[in-house]
């Protein structure tokens, strides 16, 4: 195989392939040299820098530092800080001591279900609560008595701490728990302004028995006369008015068999978009007439309508002939 030779003439064996490698990797050398120098110089002349801008304090500056330093440590409250140390000390040795043997918890829990099944089956939870109470005091008399000889003196000090400081963790730990007393205390939750009438007392004239005027109440059907804009002065007119609509209901058309009048002053609550006013007298018509509402509004129908008052506002009636 011959050789590869390269270069102008005269000068073919003077440029060959090993020579040329050897120059290049000459000059590669030479650079990192050269870059590595620059580099040595850049971190130099840096520290040279950072040295030079470095702040300097006069003796003067020295002297007030180290001054303001041990007037600071002499004003630190030493003495409350050991008491502070001492007293964490003292709650986490207390805190340690508290967790009783599981036999003590086990005796602890037969005594008080014990107590609870001495109760009335009736008792409510306030009895019950009074009960365990007194349960823990008469324990906490009987221990520091040291009347039950059962109980190590180690034993009897972590029972007295736990039922004296950490009952509830106590009474949760042994695995009993009661409900929450509940206190009902009934309010009135009228919006205000709302006029409230009795039971049995119906504003305006009389209304006559045929009207079968039901108080809060709301009667279902298909309206005949639009309420919106027709107003009576009583729920006797509003009852009347349904029966003059079917007196002279045309053949084809329905007549009114329910009437539904508002005798609130400040209006009636519906669960509709409109807002209903006093004096409004709806007449309607149902085959099978259904009632919408009656008496109090249902807890859940007042939580999803807040507006809605406690009691039915509407006074409606099947009228008969």
């Amino acid at each position: 195989m011959a050789r590869i030779e390269w270069g102008f003439q005269g000068r073919g064996k003077w440029c060959s392939y090993k020579r040329t490698t050897l120059i290049i990797c000459s000059i590669n050398i030479a650079v990192a040299l050269y870059v590595l120098h620059s580099l040595y110089n850049s971190i130099y002349i840096s520290s040279n820098i950072d040295s030079q801008s470095a702040v300097k304090y006069t003796p003067d500056q020295i002297r007030k530092m180290e001054e303001s330093i041990r007037i600071r440590r002499a004003s630190e409250p030493v003495e409350l800080v050991k008491l502070v140390k001492e007293v964490e000390k003292e709650l986490s040795r207390e805190a340690s001591e508290v967790e009783l043997p599981q036999p003590i918890k086990q005796k602890i829990t037969d005594e008080i279900l014990q107590r609870l099944k001495s109760l009335d089956h009736n008792s409510n939870v306030s009895v019950q609560r009074e009960a365990v109470e007194s349960w823990r005091k008469e324990k906490i008399e009987e221990v520091k008595k040291s009347m039950n000889s059962t109980i190590s003196p180690e034993e009897a000090g972590m029972l007295v701490r736990a039922l004296e400081s950490n009952w509830a963790v106590l009474f949760e730990e042994i695995g009993l728990w009661m409900p929450t007393e509940v206190i009902y205390k009934e309010h009135d939750d009228k919006p205000e302004g709302e006029e409230e009438f009795d039971d049995g007392i119906i504003p305006g004239r009389p209304v006559p028995p045929e009207c079968h005027a039901e108080i809060h109440t709301d009667y279902d059907g298909a309206a005949v006369r639009w309420g919106l804009t027709h107003h009576k002065d009583s729920a006797a007119d509003c009852c009347q008015a349904c029966f003059d609509q079917a007196n002279h209901a045309k053949p084809g058309e329905k007549k009114c068999n329910i009437w539904v009048y508002c005798p609130s002053e400040t209006g009636c609550f519906s669960p509709d978009i409109y807002e209903h006013k006093n004096g409004e007298c709806w007449l309607k018509y149902a085959e099978k007439p259904r009632l919408n509402f009656k008496d109090k509004y249902s807890e859940s129908y007042r939580n999803a309508h807040p507006s809605a008052p406690l009691f039915v506002p509407w006074v409606s009636g099947v009228a008969s002939a």
